[in-house]
């Protein structure tokens, strides 16, 4: 594998990008309860992680642990909420602020897990709850939510400005705009 531009090593680290990463694990490993471990290490991969990467099942079951525990950050009613979550995380689920370039495979970043080795689980519920509270703390609002078409359930980030997002896509927003006008038209016919 030929090595990436220093564009490309920086992006990948960024916290938009481990935010993006985390909203798309946290919906691939709780969709289902024993999510494909060649799944998981696809996403990973889409998401800047360097391969060849093979996961066992007993990787994948922690990091479902940690997006479940992230998924309340999702489903947080407000700041205050989301703060509370997060705090409580980063003091139960991770270790002292430090920085790593992985032996120069990387440029400088902070890491929040016990070492360079730590377990992917670990891994990940702590670089996650790095990039959500920095959103957190720019927004000043949740960083992400829950969709709330009744059918999906997906997380989703609230980055950028703009109205409060309810919906993870265009397609959910879509769909339950058209259940809602086909309701109220029927309503209207009733006698």
């Amino acid at each position: 594998m030929s090595p990436a531009s220093n564009d490309d090593r920086s992006t990948r680290h960024s916290v938009r990008a481990t935010a993006r990463r985390t909203a798309a694990l946290v919906n691939a490993l709780t969709a289902e309860p024993d999510p494909d471990p060649g799944a998981i290490a696809g996403i990973l991969l889409d998401h800047g992680e360097l391969g060849p990467l093979e996961l066992t099942s007993g990787d994948v079951a922690g990091l479902r642990t940690a997006a479940l525990r992230l998924r309340e950050v999702f489903a947080a009613d407000g700041v205050d909420e989301a703060a509370g979550v997060l705090n409580r995380l980063l003091r139960e689920g991770t270790g002292p602020l430090r920085l790593s370039s992985h032996d120069g495979r990387s440029p400088w970043h902070p890491h929040l897990d016990s070492d360079d080795e730590a377990p992917w689980g670990e891994w990940f519920l702590a670089s996650s709850c790095m990039a959500l509270t920095v959103l957190l703390w720019e927004g000043q609002r949740p960083p992400g939510g829950l969709c709330s078409s009744p059918g999906c359930g997906d997380v989703f980030l609230t980055v950028g400005s703009g109205p409060e997002r309810r919906y993870c896509s265009r397609r959910c927003a879509t769909r339950e705009r058209v259940a809602a006008h086909r309701r109220a038209k029927a309503g209207s016919r009733s006698p």
